[in-house]
């Protein structure tokens, strides 16, 4: 079995772990896991469209719309206008809502040790690894944009000396390293392409 193969197999045992925790989850809270994914990314990321919530989660418009449909009879979720078009409206996580969100927004025990069993610099390499193939996901529309340095507007790659800090955060002004890249951050804004295709060589010209 070639190398790639094993990375695959074992990010499919990651995986699993992850679908196990996630259906335990929700069935603990009455939810469907697609309905548990919505009320957590709206608990987390804030209101937002039906079809912003389906493109975030790589399901189709009509699954999210029976899913949100299920979470506003529950009194989870409550649509509300949309301050920017009068025609639309966004969904909002109730208070009750948010409680849910946050009783499952928690990462399994056992994953979190397998992380922990790796040293910190294990945990860089790997974090930084994790980071070139999401966007290599991305750039093959595999999976929804996400959120990370390498496609923010603030990340500025590689121009510290500091091996351990190369990098720089112009939203807080701040140098970091490989294991405090963010894969999904609250504050990403997204640069342009061209910003974007630069910094990323710039970033990977160190791996």
């Amino acid at each position: 079995m070639t190398t790639e193969r094993n990375i695959v197999t074992g990010l499919a045992r990651i995986g699993t772990v992850l679908r196990a925790e996630q259906w335990a989850q929700s069935d603990a809270v009455g939810l469907t896991p697609t309905q548990a994914q919505i009320l957590v990314q709206l608990d987390t990321r804030g209101p937002a469209r039906i079809g912003d919530v389906a493109a975030e989660l790589a399901v189709t418009q009509p699954t999210a719309s029976d899913a949100v449909a299920a979470l506003v009879r529950k009194r989870l979720v409550e649509k509300r206008p949309d301050p920017k078009d009068a025609r639309a409206v966004r969904l909002h996580p109730t208070r009750t809502g948010r409680r849910r969100a946050k009783a499952m927004a928690v990462w399994p025990d056992a994953l979190l040790e397998a992380v922990d069993s790796l040293d910190p610099c294990e945990q860089a390499v790997f974090l930084k690894g994790l980071t070139k193939m999401v966007r290599a996901l991305q750039t093959r529309q595999a999976i929804p944009v996400q959120r990370m340095c390498a496609t923010c507007q603030y990340f500025r790659p590689n121009v510290h000396d500091d091996p351990a800090a190369p990098h720089h955060c112009a939203f807080v002004d701040a140098a970091f390293g490989d294991a405090n890249l963010r894969l999904d951050c609250a504050d990403h804004e997204t640069t342009s392409e061209t910003d974007a295709a630069a910094n990323w060589q710039t970033f990977v010209s160190a791996l």
